[in-house]
């Protein structure tokens, strides 16, 4: 007759529960040996009375050291040049002209080169400047006589001075007569012809020669 196990005596009932229980016991286990700490007794060591030369390491002077040598100059090479030799030569001068004592050398003179003058130039500074018939006292006469005020300009009221340029040739006649500065009112045109109509000047003259001159004047125009 095969025997029955008792539901007490089964053991499988209980299988998961010792599971459990080895595992809780072996993480323990692992977890008190992770823990546990061992220490030396030889390996401490009191550091109140380890004597200590931090101090003595500190103040350590400041060595000085010499700045290095310059470095060496190269001394030129001199050398000796031997003494040129003096080469005596006898130069003979030989003179084909008997130089006599009473022989007289006349002094030369350097004179400046002539100054070329054109014969149409025409100067305007010279030496010496054209000068009308009587000077200019008496150029203001003929002025006075020949000089008519212009019935335009004393309607208008112009008054004023006209500046005329002409050329005053070699022999004293006048040309290119024109006007340099006018004031209207047919002033203009009278002023150029009293000067076109004048008498023969005396012509300028530079380095003593007659030459050509520009010349200018002014010519009053003034209601009285």
């Amino acid at each position: 007759m095969e025997a029955k196990k008792t539901p007490k005596a089964d053991l499988t009932k209980r299988s998961g529960m010792f599971l459990n229980l080895g595992l809780l016991v072996s993480v323990g286990l692992v977890l008190l040996a992770f823990e546990h700490k061992s220490y030396d007794a030889l390996a401490l060591k009191d550091l109140g009375q380890v004597p200590d030369d931090f101090e003595e390491l500190l103040d350590i002077p400041i060595t000085e050291q010499p700045p290095p040598p310059p470095p060496p100059v190269e001394q030129p090479i001199i050398q000796e040049v031997p003494d040129e030799v003096e080469i005596e030569e006898k130069i003979e001068v030989d003179f084909d002209v008997d130089v006599k004592e009473e022989t007289v050398i006349k002094e030369i003179v350097i004179a400046d080169a002539p100054v070329v003058e054109k014969a149409d130039e025409i100067f305007d500074v010279v030496e010496n400047v054209p000068m009308p018939p009587g000077g200019y006292e008496g150029w203001n006469e003929y002025l006075r006589k020949n000089l008519k005020y212009p019935t335009q300009a004393r309607r208008m009221g112009i008054e004023g001075t006209v500046y005329v340029v002409f050329v005053v040739n070699t022999d004293g006649t006048i040309q290119d007569v024109e006007v340099l500065r006018g004031i209207g009112g047919g002033c203009n045109e009278e002023a150029m012809r009293v000067v076109q109509n004048a008498p023969k000047w005396e012509p300028g003259k530079q380095r003593g020669r007659p030459v050509r001159v520009r010349m200018r004047l002014p010519i009053k125009f003034k209601l009285g």
